[in-house]
């Protein structure tokens, strides 16, 4: 009797588990709803073939929003050179270093420089590196399934970042000219070397895991992690180049032509005559995030580009915030580091974002309806490209209707490499400004010196701008 009721029971469990599976999957019935449901017309079999031949984007467009661009702004800064970054995550430095070499042409007037981003993506890659090792020593009682190992081991470098790393690296390591470090093939396509590296350093990260594990004295594990440098350094400058510590220059005005004696210089005594102050204390990071309390300061867990400096931290603001500060900033001619979502609403072919550039809900019979805030949350929306904000148009009222930012996809791109932004779809898809704290309200000052609150470096909007 007991015997048989244990059988009875574990069928019944059995059959509880597997009822349960049936009302959670498409079960021929459920199939034949979704199919008498959303049965194609013959209007649709021919969207059907149209959408089979055809780019999306193409069938998409809204021909009402097609308009001839404005491309007048009542405030722009100068223009200067169009860089491109290829293939590769660098545009946060890009941007970074536009407003670099904007700045120094505002205070010279007469002169012009082109900083090398290969110069400092090589040292920005090898304090990754060792962000990744010391992260590894510092999380190696944990076991290897453990979330913050797993974040080590899931990325242990890349090529993205914020401006924080510009400010960073420079002030570590300094600067050159273009022409003294240029570009290479590994610089500018990093997904082969990328890969080569990410693997060194697991490996590596493994064997000081297993050091830990044993026991091995701190001075032992410090020497082992040194000589691992020592071959990620000895990748990078086989791939990239190694870096110079001194080169001659002479600097050159608008046309590229030397002005002045050429001079001995080490990296950062040119970085010292060319930005001048230390970049950290001079500005603030504005984030607009409407899932957060607007007014609060945050702080951006384990994101930072070397270990001895600084996780990128931010204050979160209204829109309607960061562009008075904006504003602010374009009038007085300095440009700014910004990203966006970039890939959100923008017509490539004429380098312009707007919410109404395309109407996918007409196409396809559906709706397109999240918030800001929700398209955060679930993960459909995020930073992922910074840009130069270079200009605005104001109305009468002074009032913004579009913007300006220039681009780091080369000068044949968009608007002569520049792109052209409604006032509607920048409030939607921007999400980083970085600002001088000369154009920020006293308030806010004071409330970007609160205590931070720290978030995780896993949150749907910390990505790094690529």
């Amino acid at each position: 009797m007991r015997k048989n009721t244990i059988i009875a029971a574990l069928a019944l469990t059995i059959a509880l588990q597997a009822d349960a599976q049936t009302q959670g999957s498409i079960t021929p019935e459920m199939l034949a709803k979704i199919q008498k449901e959303q049965k194609l017309t013959a209007a649709d079999n021919a969207l059907a073939n149209a959408i089979a031949a055809n780019a999306i984007d193409d069938l998409a467009k809204n021909r009402k929003a097609a308009h001839q661009l404005d491309t007048h702004f009542s405030i722009e800064t100068p223009e200067q050179s169009i860089t491109n970054q290829k293939s590769s995550g660098r545009c946060w430095m890009f941007s970074g270093m536009n407003v670099l070499r904007a700045d120094f042409a505002r205070r010279t007037d007469s002169l012009r420089v082109d900083f090398s981003q290969a110069y400092l993506f090589f040292y920005d890659q090898l304090e990754k590196a060792n962000l990744f090792l010391q992260g590894v020593v510092n999380t190696a009682k944990k076991p290897i399934d453990d979330p913050q190992v797993q974040f080590f081991f899931k990325s242990p470098i890349n090529d993205g970042g914020t401006f924080c790393g510009v400010a960073d690296l420079t002030e570590k390591y300094g600067l050159v000219p273009k022409q003294v470090m240029p570009e290479s093939f590994s610089s500018d396509n990093t997904s082969k070397m990328a890969s080569l590296l990410k693997s060194r350093l697991r490996e590596d990260g493994l064997t000081l895991r297993k050091m830990v594990a044993e026991g091995k004295k701190n001075a032992d594990i410090e020497k082992a992690k040194t000589g691992m440098l020592a071959t990620i350094y000895r990748m990078l400058a086989l791939t990239i180049g190694e870096p110079p510590t001194e080169f001659t220059y002479a600097h050159v005005d608008k046309k590229g032509n030397s002005v002045g004696e050429t001079k001995t210089y080490t990296p950062q005594e040119f970085y010292k005559e060319v930005v001048g102050e230390k970049l950290n204390g001079t500005f603030i990071m504005a984030m607009n995030d409407p899932r957060r309390p607007y007014y609060k300061t945050y702080e951006v867990e384990l994101d930072r580009h070397t270990y001895d400096g600084h996780n990128w931290k931010y204050i979160n603001l209204p829109m309607d915030d960061i562009e008075q500060m904006a504003i602010a900033s374009l009038k007085d001619g300095k440009k700014m580091y910004s990203s966006y979502d970039v890939a959100k609403m923008l017509d490539r072919k004429r380098g312009y974002g707007d919410t109404e550039n395309f109407d996918y809900g007409s196409l396809l019979g559906t709706s397109f309806n999240m918030t800001k805030a929700e398209r955060i949350s679930t993960f459909d929306s995020g930073s992922t490209h910074a840009m130069t904000l270079t200009a605005v148009d104001l109305d009468k009222d002074g009032k913004a209707t579009k913007w300006k930012v220039e681009n780091s996809w080369g000068a044949d791109w968009g608007q002569k490499g520049c792109m052209i932004m409604s006032d509607r779809w920048v409030r939607e898809y921007m999400f980083r400004l970085v600002i001088d704290k000369k154009y920020v309200p006293e308030t806010i000052l004071k409330q970007y010196e609160q205590k931070p609150t720290m978030v995780t470096y896993d949150d749907p909007l910390f990505g790094e701008d690529q």
